[in-house]
């Protein structure tokens, strides 16, 4: 399995099983992965904005949430962990996140690290499969 298709394979988990994405980042797209790397597009609606008409900081957070989790599911780990505060290690997970407009134009950025432990043991991994694509 490629790391683009197990990535869409947790989106869709989160998507049926989390309270907040769906609601919020349910128009999400996953376009492209690789080990390490996510790229996901978003429409701006309505309820993504705050009351000045631009993007609600809360929207970032939860996209750098799920960004930073969706970019440990890239290396194959199908639980990704916890967040606390990319390279994946052992116990942490280092993720950054950039986001840019339709122009290309960098509109915000974050970070986030995740503890990744637990995570090793879960059957659904792929992390040999996307090891050997590497």
């Amino acid at each position: 399995m490629t790391a683009l298709r197990f990535v869409k394979t947790v989106w869709e988990s989160f998507r049926a099983t989390s309270g907040l994405e769906p609601r919020l980042l349910n128009n999400l797209k996953v376009t492209a992965a690789k080990p390490g790397t996510v790229n996901f597009e978003l429409e701006i609606q309505k309820e993504h904005t705050n009351r000045l008409n631009i993007l609600h900081g809360g929207t970032i957070a939860s996209m750098v949430d799920l960004g930073g989790s969706l970019a440990v599911a890239s290396r194959g780990l199908y639980a990704t962990g916890v967040s606390t505060d990319l390279n994946v290690g052992k116990t942490l997970a280092y993720t950054n996140i950039k986001f840019t407009n339709a122009k290309g134009e960098v509109v915000a950025r974050g970070s986030h690290t995740k503890y990744v432990s637990i995570a090793w043991k879960d059957p659904q991994n792929i992390v040999e499969e996307i090891n050997k694509l590497q």
